[in-house]
Formats: C-alpha cells, structure tokens, sequence
C-alpha cells in the first residue's frame, strides 16, 4: 500500500478510522472524507501520531448532500491525479424519518446515493489508479428485507428505523453488482462486505430506545472497529482478491447475500431510479462546462 492514494468516507470514527489508521501504517496516503471538522481533525492527528504517517489529508463534505458531494468531488478532481482504492463506508441509521437537503429519505440519501455520487464523481480518477479497488460497506442485515417496495422507496407510509437502514444496505450490493458489471473490462474491482457487528457510534442518531438500551446492552456483544475494519483492509490491500469483482465479504471471505440481494433486476431498477434521482445523464462522466447544458 506504500505511495497507495486511499479516499475513505466517514473516517473519523469506527470502522473508517480503524480502516485509515491500518491502511496509514501500510504507507498509504489517506483523504479522510468527514462531515464534522472538529471531531474528523482530532482523529486525523490521531493517526498521524500512532502510525507517523503526515500524508493524512481530511476533505468536508455533507455525505447526504448531492450538492455538497458535487463540490467535494470537483476539489478532489482539482487536487489529484489519480485513486487506488476508493472505500464508501459512511452511514447511519435515523430514529425518525427525515428529509435530506434535496428531499430525498435521509437513510436512502446518505447511505446509498451517498456512495453512488461519491463514485460517480471520482470515478475518472479511479480509472487512472494503479490497483483500482472500489468497495463499498454494507451488512448482514439485508439478510432481515424480504422485498423492495419500489412503491414507497422514501418510507413515507411506514418508516421503521432498522428497516430503513437495512434496505439501504441491500442497495448497497445492488450498487456494487451493476458497478462491478460496469467496470469490469475497465480493470476495476468493485466488492462490498459485512464488517462485523461492532461498537461504534453508529445508532446516536437512532431514537432514544434504540440509543440507550438496545446499544448499551449490545455492545456487550460486538467486536471492535479494529476487528470491524479487517475486511475492508484486506479487500483495499490483499493481492489476493486483485481480480475478484461484484462479490459480497463477510470475515475476508466470498459468501453469499440473500436471493433477493442477487435479483438483477432488482439491481437495475435501483440503479435507475438513482440516475433519475441524482439527475445524472452518463454514470461516470463529470460535465465541467455546466454553461453548455
């Protein structure tokens, strides 16, 4: 991974910040993608002490924001030639259902468009990496949706948190096969996982149960961000898994999601429903004059 150009979103705690700080001690030079300054700063200078690696970059950007993550993505695309290994990991689960800036479902917006827009706008630096890696963190719990109800895709009729939040993760691997397929005679690996069940911060925005006993109690039974961040490591930095694309990972290994995650044209729709939602006209391809539109 040494002189290896990392761009990790959500980075500032839990499974992003152990996977920076592992990926920081392998040499690579780490973009921290963070919405919070304050707290993304602290951790960034965390790892520069523990692993003495000063090529620790932190970029600002509002993961729920199609806005924001359009002007992250132009100041990467001015600041960098290229990207190796590309790791979509922010997300969040959401005690009340809420709005984005752009309207959309919060938990769709950040933890599917999120990763979809990410990509898209860094894509055509990923294209120019040397090992060109995509990966994108979901969870075992798209094992938990029993079908896409592409009529209320918002949740307005019946939000439930841990279902929203599952859903998202089952678009998750959608993203990752149709990409996958996408890429693939690009030379472009595009893989995603299950981490774990880990103790993080992840359910502070859930509702007020969920935070103070479900958590409590279950972190008696959860692993480590360290352990948490192992896949994600492994898939960013193994040769192993060099030509291995469109699969899903649970503890460094190929499993297999649920029927439902593997129905393509499930994937496809979600797909399309996301270029419509994001307004973009080619996946991939960034319009620098807008003034020609």
């Amino acid at each position: 991974m040494k002189g290896k150009t990392v761009v990790i979103t959500g980075a500032n705690s839990g499974i992003g910040k152990a996977t920076a700080m592992a990926l920081a001690k392998k040499g690579a030079h780490i973009y921290m993608v963070c919405r919070n300054r304050r707290r993304a700063e602290q951790a960034r200078q965390d790892i520069i002490k523990i692993t003495k690696n000063t090529n620790i970059d932190l970029l600002l950007c509002d993961l729920s924001s199609q806005g924001s993550i359009e002007s992250f993505g132009m100041v990467m695309r001015d600041r960098l030639e290229k990207i190796d290994v590309l790791i979509n990991n922010a997300g969040a689960v959401y005690g009340t259902r809420k709005l984005s800036l752009d309207g959309i479902e919060l938990t769709f917006a950040l933890n599917h468009v999120g990763y979809f827009l990410v990509t898209h706008y860094l894509l055509d630096l990923v294209r120019k990496g040397k090992d060109k890696r995509i990966i994108n963190v979901a969870s075992v719990g798209h094992k938990s949706v029993k079908q896409v109800n592409f009529d209320d895709l918002q949740n307005e009729k019946n939000y439930k948190q841990l279902r929203v939040y599952c859903e998202s993760k089952l678009y998750n691997i959608y993203f990752t096969q149709v990409l996958s397929e996408k890429l693939k005679k690009e030379g472009i690996t595009v893989n995603c996982l299950h981490p774990g069940v880990v103790s993080t911060n992840f359910g502070n925005t859930a509702n007020w149960y969920f935070r103070n006993i479900m958590m409590p109690i279950g972190r008696k039974f959860m692993i480590s961000p360290e352990k948490g961040a192992e896949t994600s490591i492994y898939l960013a930095s193994s040769p192993k898994v060099k030509e291995i694309t469109g699969k899903y990972f649970d503890k460094m290994k190929v499993v297999e999601p649920t029927r439902l995650a593997r129905n393509d044209a499930n994937a496809r729709k979600i797909w399309d429903i996301t270029m419509k939602l994001t307004q973009l006209k080619e996946y991939g391809k960034i319009i620098e004059d807008y003034s020609e539109i």
